[in-house]
């Protein structure tokens, strides 16, 4: 951890209407700063863990806190000052009449002045490469620029926390590397980046925490290094090893006592084992 937690659960639990539990005694504390994968199956919770962060789910028992706000109590308007949330789905938050208008909205509820609206946005379009298409209707796009206008929408904020679920779902090579340099440039400022993801190897390149939810509790939480080398874990989950430890593990009887989990530490390890 980096530094306080800005996001501290309790003994948190989840049931959906019909009692059907998502989430079981989640006790986690995400410090300011960090960038965390949050790692699962379908139905282990993910989803359901980082809704908890902006109030958009209550606790069913247990607390949550953000910024020292419990969020039983706390409006979900406040508590999006602090969690800026993308959906899977960008069409789940998408419903503005132009590109500049989605962008601007959550600006202008603010009641920021006309020239900080003009400059956050144009500097949030401009960062994942919409600003020239701010007078297009957001149904005229393609789902992977909807996907960064939604993105954009959330960066024009300025949240300390950014949740981004699923975030290069719909993109194309070029557009999943700006968006993920995006989140890292973000993480270099200073800013708490939260990343659901099914991508093993977006997790093993960007993150530095990874957390494994199983059936709604988190069974795993450690660095991708530790993660990605835990066989039990990985095969108890149904979960995959990134490509680069996959290929590695095909070649430990050529040396390769380490798990590369990236293209680069893989090349790396090529080229030690040959040399050597």
């Amino acid at each position: 951890m980096t530094s306080a937690a800005i996001i501290e659960t309790r003994n948190l639990s989840y049931s959906y209407p019909g009692g059907i539990s998502a989430l079981s005694g989640v006790n986690l504390d995400i410090g300011q700063g960090e960038f965390v994968a949050i790692i699962g199956s379908n139905g282990s919770g993910k989803t359901t863990l980082v809704k908890q962060f902006n109030g958009l789910l209550k606790p069913s028992k247990g607390r949550v806190t953000v910024d020292g706000m419990d969020t039983r109590s706390t409006r979900v308007s406040e508590l999006s000052r602090i969690v800026g949330f993308v959906f899977q789905n960008p069409d789940h938050q998408i419903f503005a009449y132009s590109v500049w208008e989605e962008a601007a909205f959550g600006l202008k509820l603010q009641k920021l002045d006309a020239e900080s609206v003009e400059r956050q946005t144009s500097e949030a379009l401009q960062a994942v490469s919409l600003n020239d298409l701010r007078d297009r209707h957001p149904r005229a796009l393609s789902r992977g620029q909807r996907q960064r206008l939604a993105t954009a929408s959330i960066l024009a904020l300025r949240t300390p926390v950014l949740v981004l679920d699923e975030p290069t779902t719909g993109q194309d090579f070029l557009s999943r590397r700006q968006i993920m340099e995006l989140a890292v440039d973000l993480h270099a400022e200073g800013r708490t980046v939260l990343m659901v993801t099914h991508d093993m190897a977006l997790a093993a390149e960007y993150a530095t925490r990874v957390i494994v939810m199983q059936d709604g509790a988190a069974v795993c939480d450690a660095s991708p290094k530790e993660v990605f080398g835990r066989e039990e874990i990985l095969k108890a989950t149904g979960l995959d090893l990134p490509p680069a430890a996959k290929i590695a593990r095909g070649l430990r009887e050529y040396g390769f006592s380490d798990t590369p989990l990236t293209q680069a530490e893989l090349v790396e390890n090529l080229i030690t084992a040959i040399r050597g």
